[in-house]
C-alpha cells in the first residue's frame, strides 16, 4: 500500500489529497533476493475468495506453471464493500470478507497440491482509521484494539503523512488517517511476529509487506527474525519517489523490493516512446539489481492511480505482460483483479468467481498472451537476451539463448519478417496463437505477427497438441469443451461485442441472450464458451450500443465444430461490416 492512501484518500477525507506518487527515474540502488525456486512468477489474486482462489491454482495457474499465488489480507478488517476495507486490520483474525481460517487453509493446501506456493498480502504498518465492529465480529476504536493494541502501541504523531522528505513524518505519522503501529515497541514487533507466524502455520510460503516504506527497515528485520522461518521469502512494497527522506534500497537487507520504476517506464514506452527504447531495460535504466527486484506492469494501487497501464488500454497492456515475461528483469508479478469505473468499488461478489470474465472478473493470469507466457519464463529461467532485433519503432524480437524467442507488434500493421533465433532446428508451437512454427537449420523462421500481438516460442512447447508444454486457453469456469471466440472489432464508446448462435449457450440466435466479449485485448473481443464435445454449430457477432440497438455483422453464418475434447479456437475472427 505504501500509498495505499491514494485509494482510502478518497473514502477516509481531504486530508489524503496531500499525497502525491511520484513518477521521477532516479539512481540505481543495490536489492536483495528474488523469490527462490525454478518458477518466480505470481499471480496476484487481487480481492478473490480463498476459495475461488484454490480453484483457479488447480484450474489454471498449477498447470500454466506459475510459482506463487499473492492472496489479499487475510486478517479481520473494517467492515464495507470498498476494496481497502481490507487494507484497514482491526484484529489478526483470519476473518475477512475472502474466507475465514479453514477457507484459508484449504486454499493453502490445494495451492501446494497444484504446485503453486502462497504469498500473503500483510497489512502490518498500521489498523483503521475509524471505530466499529469488524468483519469477525471484533469491536473496535481507531486507537484501542481490545486483547491486541491500545493507544500506548501507535505512534506519537496522529496527525497525517504531509511531507515525504521528511523521515519522522512518513514513518511515525498516519498513513491517511489510519492509526499508526509504533514498530519500534518489542510488544508490537512480538504481537506482528505472532500473526505472521500464524500464517506459516498454515503453510503460507512468503508475505508481501504492505506500506513497508512507513515502517524503519530495522523495525522490519526485527520482526522478520522473530518468524519460524526467519528466511522466508519476504517482498517489501516501497514506492519510489526522487528526493524522498526513505528510500527502497534501505529494505534490501530483509528482502525483496518492488522496482515501481518498471511499471511506470513500461507505461511511458508502451503509450508514448517506441518499444526499441527497451533494448537494455531494467539495471541499464537505473532500476534495482534484476535479480533482487519484485515488477508488475500493474498492481491494485497503480491500476486506479493511472500511473501504470492497466487493463483498459487493451493490447498495450497485454503486450506489456507479454515482454515482461518474457524479459529476464526482475521476478514479475501479474495482477489479476476486475472491471473497475469507481476507484472504490470493491469486488464483485464479495470477491466470490463464479467464472472468468463475468460478472466483471478480469481474470488477466488465464488470457492466454500472458498463460502461455508462464512457461516460456521458466523454459528460458537462466537464459540472457539475445539476438535483440528492432525496427526503431514498435516491433522488437528478442531471444532467451537456445531456450526461448519473442516477436511484438505494437505497430499498427502486420510484421511479416523472417527471424534470425539461436533456438535449435525443428518444430515449435507459437504459444501465442496456438499455431505451429519451423525454425530452419540455421535457427531461422518466417512468420506474419499481426497488428497488437505477438509471436512466442520455446524449447518446452515443441508441438501444438498433445501435451507438448503448452498452455491451454482458460476455459470459462464451467466446462472443457467449447468454443474459443476471438473477432478483431473496432467500435464506438458504448458499444459492445456479442456473440449468438444456434446454441442455447450462444443465446438461440436471439441477440438479448447473445453472450458479450471481453475487450481486454481490443480491438480484439474474446470470450470462451462452454459447448458439448462434437457439436458443430452456427454463430454470427453482433455490436450493441448502450442503449440497444443492434447491428448483424454482414455476410453468411458461421459455423464450427467443437473437438472431441478441448476447444475449437475461432480467435482468428473478423468483423465482417
Amino acid at each position: 500500500m505504501a500509498r495505499r492512501p491514494l485509494s482510502a484518500a478518497l473514502a477516509l477525507g481531504a486530508g489524503a489529497a496531500a499525497l502525491v506518487v511520484p513518477t521521477g527515474f532516479g539512481a540505481a540502488s543495490p536489492a536483495q533476493a528474488a523469490a527462490p525456486g525454478d518458477k518466480d512468477v505470481t499471480a496476484v489474486m487481487f480481492e478473490w475468495k480463498f476459495a475461488s482462489i484454490a480453484k483457479a491454482c488447480t484450474d489454471t495457474l498449477g498447470p500454466a506453471g506459475y510459482g506463487y499465488v499473492q492472496v489479499s489480507p487475510p486478517q479481520e478488517h473494517i467492515q464495507g464493500g470498498q476494496w481497502w476495507t481490507s487494507y484497514q486490520p482491526v484484529s489478526y483474525k483470519i476473518a475477512g470478507r475472502l474466507g475465514d481460517r479453514a477457507a484459508f487453509s484449504a486454499m493453502v493446501n490445494t495451492c501446494h497440491a497444484a504446485g503453486v506456493k502462497v504469498v500473503a498480502d500483510s497489512v502490518i504498518n498500521h489498523m483503521s482509521a475509524g471505530n466499529g465492529t469488524g468483519t469477525g465480529g471484533s469491536a473496535y476504536t481507531k486507537y484501542d484494539y481490545p486483547g491486541l493494541y491500545s493507544g500506548a502501541d501507535m505512534d506519537d504523531c496522529r496527525s497525517q503523512i504531509s511531507n515525504y522528505n521528511d523521515r519522522g513524518n512518513v514513518q511515525n505519522c498516519e498513513l491517511v488517517g489510519l492509526a499508526d503501529l509504533d514498530t519500534g515497541e518489542d510488544y508490537v514487533r512480538g504481537k506482528i511476529a505472532g500473526y505472521l507466524n500464524d500464517l506459516l502455520s498454515l503453510g503460507v510460503d512468503g508475505f508481501r509487506i504492505d506500506a513497508a516504506k512507513h515502517m524503519p527497515a530495522a523495525d522490519l528485520a526485527n520482526i522478520k527474525s522473530r518468524l519460524t522461518n526467519p528466511n522466508v521469502y519476504w517482498k517489501h512494497e516501497a514506492i519510489f519517489g526522487a528526493g524522498e527522506a526513505v528510500s527502497p534500497s534501505e529494505y534490501l537487507g530483509s528482502g525483496d523490493v518492488q522496482e515501481f520504476r518498471y511499471g511506470r517506464s513500461l507505461k511511458q514506452v508502451f503509450l508514448n516512446e517506441n518499444l526499441a527504447h527497451l533494448k537494455n531495460f531494467g539495471e541499464g535504466w537505473g532500476f534495482m539489481e534484476s535479480g533482487k527486484s519484485g515488477v508488475f506492469v500493474d498492481n491494485h494501487d497503480t491500476e486506479r492511480g493511472g500511473d501504470t497501464l492497466n487493463y483498459k488500454n487493451g493490447s498495450a497492456y497485454t503486450l506489456a505482460n507479454v515482454f515482461m515475461l518474457a524479459h529476464p528483469y526482475g521476478s514479475p508479478d501479474v495482477h489479476s483483479g476486475y472491471e473497475f469505473s469507481n476507484h472504490d468499488a470493491g469486488p464483485p461478489n464479495g470477491g466470490q468467481v463464479n467464472a472468468c470474465y463475468s460478472d466483471g472478473w478480469k481474470c488477466q493470469h488465464a488470457w492466454r498472451e500472458i498463460s502461455s507466457m508462464v512457461g516460456f519464463r521458466n523454459a528460458a529461467r537462466g537464459q540472457s537476451v539475445t539476438n535483440w532485433w528492432d525496427n526503431g519503432g514498435d516491433q522488437i524480437a528478442f531471444g532467451r539463448g537456445s531456450k526461448a524467442y519473442v516477436a511484438i507488434n505494437h505497430e499498427g500493421s502486420a510484421l511479416n519478417r523472417t527471424f534470425q533465433t539461436s533456438l535449435p532446428a525443428g518444430d515449435y508451437c507459437d504459444v501465442q496463437s496456438g499455431k505451429g512454427v519451423t525454425v530452419n537449420g540455421s535457427g531461422q523462421f518466417t512468420a506474419t505477427v499481426p497488428a497488437g500481438t505477438a509471436v512466442a516460442l520455446h524449447a518446452n512447447a515443441r508441438t501444438c497438441s498433445g501435451g507438448g508444454g503448452t498452455n491451454p486457453d482458460p476455459g470459462p469456469g464451467n466446462g472443457s469443451s467449447g468454443a474459443s471466440f476471438g473477432v478483431n472489432a473496432t467500435t464506438q464508446p458504448g458499444q459492445n461485442i456479442h456473440v449468438t448462435g444456434d446454441q442455447s449457450a450462444l443465446g438461440n440466435w436471439n441477440p438479448a441472450n447473445a453472450p458479450k466479449l471481453d475487450p481486454a485485448t481490443y480491438p480484439v473481443w474474446k470470450l470462451d464458451v462452454a459447448l458439448p464435445a462434437g457439436t458443430t454449430f452456427a454463430y454470427k457477432y453482433v455490436r450493441k450500443d448502450a442503449a440497444g440497438n443492434v447491428t448483424w455483422e454482414s455476410g453468411a453464418n458461421r459455423t464450427a465444430t467443437v473437438p472431441a475434447s478441448g476447444k475449437v479456437t475461432l480467435t482468428a475472427d473478423v468483423w465482417r461490416g
